[in-house]
């Protein structure tokens, strides 16, 4: 087994041990709750927060509620890390393919100028 292909197969064991996640952004917004006597009546809008993720072209919105605020971020950025590890473990792919390819090609002109 190459060096490429040990570093592929530690990428993908770090990928296998994934906790819950979520493909959206967590947004924090501005409310209006629409009691007359509010606040946010007088310009201090409520803080709450929202998943936000584009299905078919539009955004979707989900309210997120405070209790769950900090679990929802922990899922997100378990999306983040899961895309980037991704990533890597197709740039490992690629990278045994092309050692794989040179070690071939360094293999063959051996093997030419052994026979001559």
């Amino acid at each position: 087994m190459s060096r490429f292909e040990t570093r592929r197969d530690a990428k993908l064991k770090r990928l296998a041990a994934c906790r819950p996640f979520v493909a959206a952004s967590l947004c924090e917004v501005d409310r209006r709750c629409g009691h007359p006597n509010c606040k946010c009546a007088r310009g201090q809008p409520h803080k709450a927060h929202v998943l936000t993720r584009k299905v078919n072209g539009k955004t979707q919105t989900v309210h997120v509620p405070k209790d769950l605020v900090e679990e929802v971020r922990a899922w997100v950025n378990e999306y983040k890390r899961i895309k980037r590890l991704i990533r890597e473990v197709s740039d490992a792919g690629l990278a045994v393919l092309r050692h794989h390819g040179r070690a071939s090609r360094a293999a063959d002109a051996n093997r030419k100028r052994t026979r001559r």
